[in-house]
């Protein structure tokens, strides 16, 4: 029945998927594109035809810009001075500039400051910030511009023409009850068509996801890898943390064979952010990052930091930190992909908003050509690549391109690894080059293999104890995201087979769908009398952070855009 309403169809020049750092840039740096063109044709500085009124609109699925973007953000602002040189000047809001770097080795007990802080994080010159408010500033400048956003625009599915040439997107119907039935607000989703249409989603992208399958932009690619950064801010009761002090931790909580790590930066009025990153390739089946997290905060040197202070606010995302070798093909006919949904993401440096603030400029500049030529094709889109390898993107995840493939081998390895790359530039010969050539779900042994009887998660976490001061449960921190969804609609999440769920997970996994999630969606519940569980879904507790789709051993859950405007609200971080 849906399938047959008649759509509202709006035609645009250019279309941005995601109000992400690097669509934001590009489209604001194509905007200033073709206005020095038209304004240098008009005055006759320059040969050739105006390109007149270019329209240019950029959606995006949350209730505001900003409101679903989280990062423990320290900025290289390269990229930013490129684009802006005055950012300062025109009021970017920077929390402060880093004046302090530490790194901490943690043993269960003990916080070992290391005498030297290792160059990859080394961020003098950097600023702390908060990327939902710079995300936000960002979308001012935007439509100061010219640029049209659309908030509460969730992109739903790609838009094809002849020989698969994307020529749009279809935003998200509004209006649908949890049986996927219209109900009397019903909105249908609008086709926004354009010339060439920019995907910006972030990792795990739901549209990317089937674009790349359907034109196998990751053909000869390594699977990529990510890791789930879990996080919350603090207010403090003095200033025994000051702004522009960033620590980073190893070690404790993660064990030898599980990518790990954590960060502390201070921000202004006495807060801090605070979090802990776990590679989503571990093996032990009942590790659980939020568990992980709170385990962190418990180790002596993080709970007399945090004693006394008030957790605010919570925030989990995915990090795409393959690298180099990950990386899909970034352009095919109408269409680019640009920040973190394309892998640009320095994961030696856990630092990817300068270099996704850059491949959106790159990606306007390539438009700007295609406008000029009049052509959309992938044989005139592949300019974005030419120009991606010809800027300082390209030598600096060169230069880490073996990164993470080490951390597969273990911490000790991984670290030699990571040594070995910075003396070589990156080069590794043949000991830890590339990945396992398998995603990191396939890394996920099974509990009798990892030696467990049952699925006990004390078997990991014995002690492990919520107190709601320092610690806090899965529900708890949800709230301090400020989630929201409409629970009379479909839920967003789908599981193709959940009499998977019941059999074959529980007995060779125990539901790791239920301690992977930082939120709480997956529970398993008592169904019957046969003793049974069945998977429930609590959708609305989701914070888009895709780990579900990425890390599900079986590959079965598909993570969808849900109504426009759902979500998290990450106010400040």
């Amino acid at each position: 029945m849906r399938e047959k309403i008649e759509r509202e169809t709006l035609e645009m020049d250019v279309v941005f998927v995601g109000a992400g750092p690097a669509n934001l840039s590009g489209a604001l740096h194509l905007a200033r594109l073709v206005r020095e063109h038209n304004e240098a044709v008009g005055s006759g500085k320059r040969e050739g035809k105006a390109l007149g009124e270019i329209e240019i609109g950029v959606i995006e699925k949350g209730a505001s810009v900003g409101a679903h973007i989280l990062s423990g953000a320290v900025m290289d602002p390269r990229a930013l001075r490129e684009l802006m040189p005055d950012f300062e000047e025109q009021g970017a809001p920077l929390e402060s500039p880093v004046k302090e770097d530490y790194f901490l080795y943690l043993t269960r007990q003990r916080a070992i400051r290391s005498p030297i802080t290792p160059p990859p994080l080394k961020n003098h010159g950097y600023y702390i910030v908060s990327l939902n408010r710079l995300t936000s500033w960002l979308g001012e400048k935007c439509e100061e511009a010219g640029v049209n956003i659309f908030p509460e625009f969730p992109g739903a599915e790609m838009l094809y023409g002849e020989d698969d040439r994307v020529v749009g997107v279809r935003t998200g119907d509004k209006g649908i009850d949890k049986e996927g039935e219209p109900k009397e607000n019903f909105e249908p989703g609008v086709d926004l068509l354009a010339k060439v249409t920019v995907l910006g989603e972030g990792p795990r992208g739901s549209l990317t996801k089937k674009l790349s399958e359907r034109l196998n932009l990751n053909e000869g690619r390594e699977p990529q890898v990510y890791s789930l950064g879990i996080k919350e801010l603090w207010e403090l009761p003095d200033d025994r943390y000051p702004a522009g002090c960033v620590t980073h931790t190893l070690g404790y909580p993660s064990d030898a064979k599980t990518y790990g790590g954590g960060w502390i930066y201070g921000m202004q009025n006495r807060i801090i952010n605070i979090g802990y990153v776990t590679g989503l390739d571990y093996r032990d089946p009942l590790l659980d990052p939020h568990a992980e997290f709170q385990r962190f905060k418990q180790h002596p040197f993080l709970a007399k930091l945090l004693e006394g202070g008030k957790m605010i606010r919570y925030g989990a995302k995915t990090i795409a930190a393959g690298g180099l070798y990950a990386m899909p093909q970034i352009y095919a006919d109408g269409v680019l992909l640009v920040g973190d949904c394309a892998g640009f993401l320095n994961s030696q440096r856990l630092k990817g908003i300068h270099t996704a603030i850059k491949s959106g400029m790159l990606a306007a500049e390539a438009i700007f050509e295609a406008l000029l030529a009049g052509d959309y094709s992938a044989k005139q889109l592949k300019r974005y690549e030419e120009l991606v390898q010809a800027s300082w993107i390209m030598p600096e995840l060169r230069k880490v391109r073996n990164f993470h493939a080490g951390f597969r081998r273990g911490r000790w390895l991984g670290m030699a690894n990571a040594g070995l790359q910075f003396i070589t530039g990156g080069r590794s010969w043949g000991l830890f080059d590339r990945a396992s050539g398998e995603p990191g779900h396939e890394a996920l042994e099974k509990l009798s293999s990892y030696g467990y009887k049952g699925d006990d998660i004390s078997q990991r976490y014995n002690g492990l104890r919520f107190d709601g001061k320092l610690t806090f449960t899965k529900l708890t921190d949800v709230y301090h995201a400020a989630v929201k969804h409409d629970e009379d609609q479909p839920a967003h999440l789908h599981v193709l087979d959940t009499n998977i769920c019941s059999t074959r997970c529980a007995e060779e996994y125990g539901n790791p769908c239920q301690r992977f999630c930082p939120a709480a969606v997956y529970e398993m519940v008592e169904d019957g009398a046969d003793g049974r569980r069945r998977l429930q879904i609590n959708f609305s507790n989701c914070v888009h952070c895709k780990t579900c789709d990425i890390m599900d051993p079986y590959q079965i859950i598909n993570w969808v855009t849900p109504e426009g405007g759902g979500g998290p609200d990450y106010k400040g971080m």
